[in-house]
């Protein structure tokens, strides 16, 4: 019992000798702390004030300002809703440089690249394709696929088998994941890569063999096996 309150003691006086240390170094250096505190809560409120008083805003005015170029998007009229919605309305070029940094001029940055793709412009195309920042489990892989149809449209088939590549290892995803194994196998196949086709058109009849893609690979598959 001795031992037990001695040891009680000494950690006791330990405390004190570090709360007296702080102390005398807050003591000695209170004008550095608090000025390291006062810069930590104006970065704080700094946030706060620009994300809900000005990201916030920005972004609600970004979507209603896309609702345009969305609508004639989902026509198939691309050059229109990238560069000339009417009505007022801005393109979605127009929407990713405005708005950027939001959700919107983010997404904006996407929908450009299938637009400049379907327009004829691949290079352009893997510009605004590069600044959109894909999240999720969909749009990466969607992102690298449109990367790949850009690449090979310029005829630089080997990037454009790397980004197939890609978007086939990201995570699985059982909407986009054998579209991705079909771009891979179709140009593997193209570019006389026959093993490596046969193995992407493998993956989708074991993995996906439900979806689709996966219903009818069996031809492809009997194609690179002859």
């Amino acid at each position: 019992m001795a031992k037990r309150n001695k040891e009680i003691t000494e950690t006791l006086v330990n405390l004190d000798q570090v709360s007296g240390s702080f102390t005398s170094y807050y003591d000695k250096n209170k004008k550095i702390i608090n000025g390291v505190a006062g810069g930590i809560l104006v970065l704080v409120l700094g946030f706060y004030v620009y994300k809900n008083m000005y990201q916030l805003p920005r972004q609600k005015e970004a979507v209603a300002q896309m609702s345009k170029a969305e609508q004639l998007f989902e026509k198939d009229s691309f050059e229109i809703a990238l560069n000339n919605p009417g009505g007022g309305f801005p393109g979605f070029i127009e929407i990713a440089n405005k708005y950027s940094g939001t959700p919107a001029g983010n997404l904006a940055h996407y929908y450009s690249g299938i637009c400049l793709l379907n327009t004829g412009k691949p290079a352009e195309a893997i510009k605004q394709l590069e600044s959109f920042s894909a999240d999720g489990n969909t749009l990466p892989i969607m992102k690298y696929c449109l990367l790949g149809d850009a690449y090979s449209d310029q005829n630089n088939l080997d990037k454009g088998l790397s980004f197939y590549n890609k978007a086939a290892s990201e995570t699985k995803n059982d909407a986009v994941t054998p579209y991705a194994l079909m771009k891979l196998g179709m140009l593997s196949e193209k570019m006389g890569k026959t093993k490596e086709a046969k193995e992407a058109y493998q993956r989708i009849k074991d993995e996906y063999g439900s979806t689709s893609f996966g219903q009818n690979v069996e031809k492809y598959l009997y194609r690179v096996s002859q």
